[in-house]
């Protein structure tokens, strides 16, 4: 992948070397920490003094939301000489201006997100993640979270290695985004709370995750029309990252079995599907996995 073709996004933000990763306990309030020790020494001191361990939580973390966080002050641009942050870079420009382009064509106008690099755990406004959930993507604000490490155990663990494997990654979550912006994750949501089937085979979850593949192979498929940078082989990396990372097979992986009941992300053979169908349509039109009868 002649990835260095591509323009680089400035919305790429390191947080990699925030104290403590990026982690933190029981979280109140403005997305600000407290560790469940450091609750216990309250609750200890508010019985030993006689005031209301609520009460004193209550001041402590009034402080800490008016004071900035050390990951605020400490995040920023990847340095210059981190190639693999500037791949990232590069990825998620090209994202950028692949949607601002399909949006603009729909009548609509594309919001950039922001993807956070971290390093072990992380804190986000859907709450505190580390690196064994893998990259994600939060709606709550809007950003794309990603551990580099990730990609190393793709080539080890997955066998999916390749640099158009890793972009396949990345634009698949940006999908999640995109999914965000067109008021889909919100339509998800409020089927959630309607009691709709989520999980298994043909749930909303699988037909969520099959339609960020399929976003991201309508962005594979822009993306070459415009720069022209897939090598040999690049295809068949982002195919077979799909293919392995397929409920089905992790399944079978993992614990011995397959239980369709408990899919999110669909089987094997529908992601690898759903990416083919986006890179070879390169239209958002044909990615409603939610209407199609067969997955």
């Amino acid at each position: 992948m002649l990835w260095k073709k591509g323009r680089r996004s400035d919305n790429v933000v390191d947080a990699r070397d925030d104290s403590g990763g990026g982690g933190g306990g029981m979280r109140f309030g403005g997305g600000k920490g407290l560790s469940l020790t450091a609750i216990v020494l309250i609750v200890g001191i508010g019985w030993l003094t006689g005031q209301d361990p609520l009460q004193i939580l209550g001041q402590l973390t009034g402080q800490m939301e008016q004071a900035p966080s050390v990951s605020t002050q400490t995040r920023q641009a990847p340095p210059a000489n981190d190639q693999q942050a500037d791949f990232v870079r590069a990825v998620l420009g090209d994202t950028e201006d692949t949607w601002g382009q399909v949006f603009k064509e729909n009548g609509l106008v594309y919001k950039n997100p922001k993807l956070i690099l971290f390093r072990g755990r992380v804190n986000s406004a859907c709450g505190s993640a580390t690196s064994a959930s893998g990259p994600f993507y939060c709606p709550a604000d809007q950003q794309v979270y990603l551990d580099l490490d990730f990609f190393r155990e793709m080539s080890q663990r997955f066998q999916a290695a390749g640099e158009f494997a890793q972009a396949y990654v990345i634009a698949h979550e940006v999908g999640h985004h995109v999914q965000t912006l067109l008021g889909i994750s919100s339509k998800i949501q409020a089927a959630r709370q309607q009691g709709r089937q989520m999980q298994g085979d043909g749930g909303l979850l699988v037909r969520q995750e099959l339609q960020a593949d399929c976003f991201a192979g309508v962005w594979a498929n822009r993306a070459q029309k415009r720069l022209n940078w897939l090598e040999p082989g690049d295809i068949e990396a982002a195919l077979n990252a799909a293919n392995a990372i397929g409920d089905d097979r992790l399944q079978q992986q993992g614990q011995g079995r397959v239980v369709p009941d408990s899919f999110t992300h669909g089987t094997s053979a529908q992601r690898v599907r759903w990416f083919k169908t986006g890179f070879t349509e390169g239209q958002i039109t044909q990615c409603d996995t939610f209407a199609a009868k067969s997955l």
